[in-house]
C-alpha cells in the first residue's frame, strides 16, 4: 500500500478527515474522520528490520451512535481488504462517540512513510 492509497481510502469513506487531528476551532461537525499511523509493529529477520509495518488507525467521530456510517467505513476497508479491530469509547468532554478501527499497512514504497 502506499500513503496515495492511504488518502484514496480516506476520500472514499466520505466525510471529511485530517490526519491526526484538526487544528484547534477547525473541526468540522461531525461525522468526521482522522486518520494515523501511531506506531509500529516491524517484522524482523538475523536481527534487523526485515518488512516494516505501520499500524494504521482510524478514528470515526460521532455526535450520535451511528450503526450506517460505522457500515460505510468498514465497507470501504473491505474493500482494500484490510483485516480490522474495532472499539468504541464515549468522549464525554467532547460529546462525541469515538470509533476506532485499527489495523496494519505494509508499504508498497517504504520510502512513504
Amino acid at each position: 500500500m502506499t500513503y496515495t492509497e492511504i488518502l484514496e481510502l480516506m476520500e472514499k469513506i466520505g466525510i471529511p478527515y485530517s490526519y491526526d487531528h484538526f487544528a484547534e476551532n477547525e473541526s468540522p461537525d461531525p461525522p468526521f474522520c482522522v486518520f494515523l499511523f501511531p506506531s509500529s509493529s516491524n517484522f524482523s529477520a538475523d536481527g534487523k528490520v526485515y518488512q516494516k509495518i505501520d499500524v494504521f488507525h482510524i478514528e470515526l467521530y460521532t455526535d450520535k451512535k451511528d450503526p450506517d456510517m460505522e457500515l460505510s467505513v468498514e465497507n470501504v476497508l473491505d474493500s482494500y481488504d484490510f483485516f480490522y479491530n474495532k472499539s468504541e469509547v464515549w468522549i464525554e468532554e467532547e460529546k462525541l462517540y469515538e470509533v476506532v478501527y485499527s489495523m496494519e499497512v505494509i508499504w508498497a514504497d517504504q520510502s512513504t512513510t
